[in-house]
């Protein structure tokens, strides 16, 4: 099996390559670095498309997340279809839905994203399943945070938040939030890849988790002794102060992804637990 990856000194690429370059022949791109033109793709089975412009909390204009995003996107696709790769697999997210919600995202739920990134990524999508046909498949993974071993943004702050303050103001917070740690989401890679499977995909560890009770991991995993409060007039303050913290610590955002394992005959290998546990001891 000969594989290219876009984006493949990123966090997931990176994990990829480390745990199954032994069974298939990875070849790389950058979009930053290599030269589009002079890419050749005749030998390849596989594309794996993980670079992107990832969601900025500072934002980013409408204009590069179309260029990176949608139009890149479908250059790497055309490229591919014409040179005869049989599987382009494009990594989206669970954005494409919307935002935080009460209601449980699934596979085919209604798409209504309301940034431009999660905009962005869906346009992606839907230009892409009008290439597919019996020689060209198309297969999408759209996943929630991902967490592991060399994570970065909301996951790192929140672990760098849990090493510094010993008392929080966070404690029982009813929410859930569905994650996902990079092994199990790269096992649901390497299967996607195996049974040569189309079409879209929800990547989700087995269970949600609340903001509390991932704080509480995190830092019994760090050996550290953490007291979680409960404020009375924190939350509205923060609601009122900065409303998309608000959103991502008490937010609801819940997957079951129960078709993708069914159609994919899956198992996750790893709980949230031992993920955290992995992350928290520097291992993949």
């Amino acid at each position: 099996m000969k594989l290219l990856i876009t984006g493949s000194s990123g966090f997931v690429g990176s994990y990829f390559i480390n745990k199954y370059s032994d069974s298939c022949d990875i070849t790389r791109f950058s979009f930053l670095k290599d030269d589009f033109k002079s890419l050749h793709v005749s030998d390849i089975d596989v594309v794996l498309h993980l670079s992107a412009l990832v969601h900025q909390m500072g934002g980013a204009s409408a204009e590069a997340y179309e260029r990176i995003n949608v139009t890149q996107t479908l250059a790497l696709a055309k490229k591919a279809k014409e040179g005869g790769v049989a599987q382009f697999i494009f990594m989206s997210t669970v954005k494409v839905y919307g935002e935080e919600s009460d209601e449980v995202y699934r596979e085919d739920s209604a798409c209504h994203p309301e940034d431009e990134y999660g905009k962005s990524k869906l346009k992606a999508e839907l230009e892409l399943q009008k290439l597919q046909d019996e020689n060209f498949h198309v297969s999408i993974i759209r996943t929630p945070i991902v967490y592991g071993y060399g994570v970065k943004a909301n996951i790192k702050n929140l672990i760098d938040l849990v090493k510094k303050v010993p008392i929080l103001p966070l404690g029982n917070i009813p929410n859930k939030r569905s994650f996902i740690y990079i092994g199990n989401l790269c096992h649901l890679i390497d299967a996607v890849i195996g049974q040569k499977a189309s079409g879209i995909f929800l990547a989700s560890d087995d269970a949600p988790i609340s903001t509390s009770a991932l704080i509480t991991q995190i830092a019994k995993n760090l050996d550290k002794t953490i007291y979680l409060i409960k404020i009375p007039f924190f939350e509205n303050a923060l609601k009122l102060l900065k409303p998309s913290f608000h959103k991502r610590l008490y937010g609801n955002l819940v997957v079951d992804n129960s078709q993708t394992k069914a159609k994919l005959n899956l198992r996750n290998p790893y709980s949230t637990q031992e993920g955290i546990a992995l992350m928290m001891g520097n291992k993949i």
